[in-house]
């Protein structure tokens, strides 16, 4: 990560990272590559290899294990990858649950429109990251 930032805000930082893709997952169905992988190369400074493996750590029991054994294999996976993984998934496993009561209170259409609104924001960050 070439963004040092204390290890307390580090802690704080990556576990607000896991609550905000856990709600945006359980309001959208979202969350990894939309979400942690772009937050972790634009506000963490992570090379974008880092941020995926990071995100796959993060995922790794629902989604990611034979992601994670790869990248292990090839030695892409440190082990602050690790750590900041674990923080995001206590954070998604928080997040999801608040997105999902979100979501059910808001009309489809501007669920929809938010999902749009939120797709468009994420791509012309990373485009001009």
């Amino acid at each position: 990560m070439s963004r040092k930032k204390p290890p307390v805000m580090q802690f704080v930082w990556m576990f607000f990272t896991g609550i905000a893709a856990g709600i945006l997952s359980g309001m959208f169905g979202i969350g990894g590559g939309i979400l942690i992988v772009p937050a972790l190369v634009i506000i963490a400074g992570m090379t974008q290899q880092a941020a995926t493996a990071t995100s796959l750590i993060a995922l790794l029991l629902p989604v990611g294990i034979l992601g994670v054994m790869e990248y292990y294999r090839m030695g892409r996976i440190s082990a602050e990858n690790i750590w900041f993984g674990l923080l995001i998934a206590l954070g998604l496993f928080a997040g999801a649950f608040f997105g999902a009561k979100i979501a059910i209170g808001l009309t489809n259409e501007v669920l929809r429109k938010a999902f749009a609104v939120f797709i468009g924001i994420v791509a012309v960050r990373m485009w001009l990251q």
